[in-house]
C-alpha cells in the first residue's frame, strides 16, 4: 500500500471513528435528558474494583453533591445508606451477588449532604461474569421515590386523621377504643357545638374552618397525654379517656372542654361566641365503639334539652356522676 492510500485510510479511520463518537454523545445526551425527566439513574458497578459509573448525572445532585465532589464508588454508596436501612439494604445486594435471589430490589433511604432524606428504589442484576463464574459486574436503575412515598404518608394520614383539624377520625376512634377498653375503665366524652352555624352565616365558613382547628388546638393544649381526642365531622367532638367514670379528673377534664369551647375565637374578621353540650359515659363490657357513644350522645341531649353549655353523665353506669 503506498504512503498516500494509508494516510487517505487513516483520515477516513479518523472520520468514521469521529462520527462514531458523536453518535454515542447523541445517543447519551438522549437518553440523560429522557432519564432525568422520570428521575430514573441507571448505574454499574465492578465488582472487583468497587468503581461504580452512574450513567446520568443528576444522581449525585439528587443528593446535594456537586459534579466529581463524591467518590462514584461502592463505598461512597454505602455511607449514604439510611443507617436504619443499610443492613437489609446490603443483605439484598449481598444475596443476589451470591446467588441466592435472581435479582437486587431495595426499597430504601438515603442521607443527602445537608442531612435530608431521599427514598429511592434500586433495581439490578449480574450482567457479567469471569472465567471461574464469579460475577464481575452489575447493572441496574436508581429510582427516586421521594414524592411516592410523601404521597403514600399522606394518604396514610388521612386514612386516619380529619382532614381539616388533623386530629383523630371515626375510624381511628373506633382502634383506639377497642385498645383501650381492653387495657382498663375508658370514657367517651361526646362535644357538640352550639351555635356553631350562626359563626358561619355571619363570619363565614372560612372563619368556621378557623374555629375548628383553634378549638381542636385547645382540646389538645388541655388533654394529658393518654387521653385521645377525635373529630367525627361537621361540629362533633369525641374525647376518650382512660379512667373510670366515677374519677374526679374525668368531670374535670369534661368541664375545661367546655370552657375551652366558651372561650372567645379572635378571627381576622371578628370575634366568634360559641358554645358546646357535653355527654359522657363509661364504656361497659360488651359496648364497641358506637354504643359508648350512643349513650354519651343521649346524656348530650339532655343538656340540648335544657339550655345547653353543660356537662351531662351518663345515669346508666353504676355510680355515675350528676
Amino acid at each position: 500500500m503506498s504512503e498516500e492510500a494509508l494516510r487517505l485510510q487513516i483520515q477516513n479511520l479518523k472520520k468514521h471513528n469521529a462520527r462514531l463518537k458523536r453518535i454515542a454523545h447523541d445517543a447519551r445526551t438522549k437518553l440523560n435528558a429522557a432519564l432525568d425527566g422520570t428521575g430514573l439513574f441507571l448505574w454499574q458497578l465492578d465488582i472487583p474494583s468497587g468503581k461504580l459509573v452512574i450513567f446520568n448525572r443528576r444522581w449525585g445532585a439528587m443528593l446535594g453533591f456537586q459534579p466529581k465532589e463524591t467518590d462514584a464508588n461502592f463505598e461512597s454508596w454505602k455511607e449514604s445508606l439510611h443507617p436504619d436501612d443499610a443492613a437489609d439494604v446490603l443483605q439484598a445486594f449481598n444475596d443476589h451477588i451470591a446467588g441466592k435471589a435472581p435479582y437486587y430490589e431495595a426499597l430504601h433511604r438515603m442521607i443527602a449532604k445537608n442531612g435530608s432524606i431521599t427514598w429511592v428504589l434500586d433495581r439490578g442484576r449480574v450482567s457479567e461474569w469471569n472465567a471461574h463464574g464469579e460475577p464481575v459486574k452489575v447493572i441496574g436503575t436508581h429510582i427516586d421515590m421521594t414524592k411516592e412515598k410523601q404521597y403514600e404518608e399522606q394518604l396514610a394520614l388521612l386514612a386516619l386523621h380529619d382532614p381539616l383539624t388533623l386530629l383523630n377520625n371515626r375510624h381511628a376512634l373506633q382502634n383506639y377504643f377497642g385498645e383501650m377498653k381492653a387495657q382498663g375503665p375508658l370514657c367517651v366524652v361526646f362535644i357538640d357545638l352550639d351555635n356553631f352555624k350562626h359563626v358561619n352565616d355571619t363570619l363565614g365558613h372560612r372563619s368556621g374552618d378557623e374555629v375548628l382547628i383553634q378549638l381542636s388546638q385547645r382540646f389538645t393544649e388541655l388533654s394529658p397525654a393518654e387521653v385521645i381526642i377525635g373529630r367525627l365531622g361537621g361540629d362533633e367532638f369525641v374525647l376518650l379517656i382512660p379512667w373510670a367514670l366515677n374519677h374526679p379528673r374525668v368531670k374535670t377534664l369534661a368541664h375545661a372542654c367546655l370552657d375551652a369551647v366558651m372561650a372567645p375565637f379572635d378571627m381576622a374578621n371578628g370575634h366568634a361566641l360559641i358554645g358546646a353540650s357535653v355527654g359522657v359515659s363509661q364504656a361497659q363490657d360488651k359496648d364497641d365503639f358506637d354504643t359508648a357513644l350512643q349513650r354519651a350522645d343521649e346524656a348530650m341531649y339532655r343538656i340540648k334539652k335544657n339550655g345547653k353549655r353543660g356537662v351531662a353523665f351518663d345515669s346508666t353506669f353504676p355510680d355515675s356522676l350528676c
